[in-house]
């Protein structure tokens, strides 16, 4: 590294570790707001000891993409079932040009699991699900999305402080304007980045003097085995697996989003998909459920937490895990058909209604958002132990119309009382 970039990144810390206020909150971006909004953004970059290439040049040239707001708030009618959300991710076309690339690379793979310890296929499976191995790597103007989305007033503080640091990038001459090229929230490359990954993480794997996750395959995935392990792959230990519960499987026994010993879930009768007892093994799991028990089960390891990091998504995860194992020959999860009736999407409506009545029952979990989180998790997890209910946290038709009818019970009580009863949908 050049005395220059030395320097500078001495003087960008606080960008990387600090937090920022958003620059502007506006629920719209009318074109005069996001003036406003660029002048107070070179008042900060002036402030953090930008150059006037920074200050003027680069943000002078920026516009907003009314579209990214657009998909930043995009929310579906609908959820995806687990099933749905996986077969769309990892199909044969992942696994086949994977095997290829796990070929391919060789070489570069044998030599980052001796200097990074991360395994290969998990490598090659975030390259498959993140850009379908480069193919979609995106062609937004970085620049114009990240500023976009710090002019929002939603996440303006988390897009605002990504912004700082890719002007760092661009100061310190490890990117040029004309490579911000990525997705709507502002990822880039092969693997896609954001800028605080790349100004962080960011490796010459290839030694050409520069660091392109662009262009150099190399560069991206040697980027990416360093990311994974700053922020601390266990290599000698797996993401997790698929396992099967007993028919009388004691879900009051085990709260979900909770690790613990994997011998707990040996005494509950707990076995690998292939009927094989669980390993004697000392590490902590965690019990997920993606479609409630009538669908696949998983005992998630701490490195799952990892790849949680990179995508903070428990379906995300499971995929990577998923791929993983399908390019070194396992079969992957398996749905059958018992389980594909059994498991239906819910809608995001119903799921916010749930969660309002879970909240006027007492069992609270914040904010209605329809999103199926670890708060919404546990309310209902304690509504179905309530009302006898097999535990398994997850907002099936049972629950629905236990929900109803419990409601319906309480109006005709307080109507007996000479009470006014609580509609269903408040």
């Amino acid at each position: 590294m050049s005395k220059k970039h030395s320097y500078f990144f001495s003087i960008r810390k606080l960008i990387i570790a600090g937090s920022f206020l958003p620059l502007f909150a506006s629920a719209a971006i009318a074109d005069t707001n996001f003036l406003q909004c660029k002048n107070n953004l070179a008042k900060r970059a002036q402030d953090a000891g930008f150059s006037t290439y920074i200050t003027q040049t680069v943000i002078d040239d920026i516009s907003p993409i009314k579209r990214v707001i657009a998909l930043d708030k995009k929310q579906p009618e609908f959820t995806q079932t687990f099933e749905q959300y996986m077969k769309a991710r990892v199909t044969g076309y992942h696994v086949r040009v994977g095997r290829e690339k796990l070929k391919q690379h060789k070489a570069l793979f044998d030599s980052l699991e001796q200097q990074y310890g991360i395994p290969r296929q998990y490598l090659v499976s975030f390259w498959g699900l993140e850009t379908v191995y480069g193919k979609h790597k995106g062609k937004m103007s970085i620049l114009n999305a990240l500023t976009t989305l710090a002019c929002d007033e939603r996440r303006s503080e988390f897009f605002t402080q990504e912004l700082l640091n890719l002007f760092t990038l661009i100061e310190t001459e490890q990117v040029t304007t004309e490579q911000l090229k990525g997705s709507w929230a502002g990822a880039m490359g092969h693997m896609q980045f954001m800028p605080s990954a790349l100004l962080k993480y960011a490796v010459d794997g290839d030694s050409d003097g520069k660091v392109d996750v662009w262009q150099s395959e190399v560069d991206a995935i040697t980027t990416a085995a360093n990311y994974l392990n700053q922020i601390g792959w266990q290599s000698k230990e797996r993401w997790g697996r698929e396992v099967k519960l007993p028919d009388n499987f004691a879900f009051e026994k085990v709260a979900f989003d909770q690790y613990y010993s994997l011998s707990h879930f040996q005494q509950l009768g707990v076995k690998k998909v292939n009927n094989k007892p669980l390993a004697d093994y000392d590490i902590q799991a965690e019990l997920y459920l993606p479609s409630g028990h009538k669908g696949p089960a998983f005992l998630l390891y701490p490195n799952f937490n990892v790849i949680m990091t990179w995508n903070l998504s428990k379906s995300y995860a499971l995929s990577v895990g998923v791929l993983a194992n399908k390019l070194i020959g396992a079969k992957g999860v398996e749905f059958s058909p018992a389980q594909q009736a059994a498991v239906k999407p819910y809608s995001i409506a119903d799921l916010k209604k749930l969660q309002s009545q879970l909240n006027a029952l007492s069992f609270e979990l914040g904010e209605p958002d329809g999103k199926w989180g670890p708060n919404t998790r546990r309310a209902i997890r304690l509504f179905q132990l309530q009302h006898k209910l097999v535990a398994d946290g997850y907002p099936n038709e049972e629950v629905f119309l236990t929900m109803e009818s419990v409601l319906n019970q309480s109006s005709e009580i307080a109507l007996k009382n000479g009470e006014i009863p609580v509609k269903n949908d408040e």
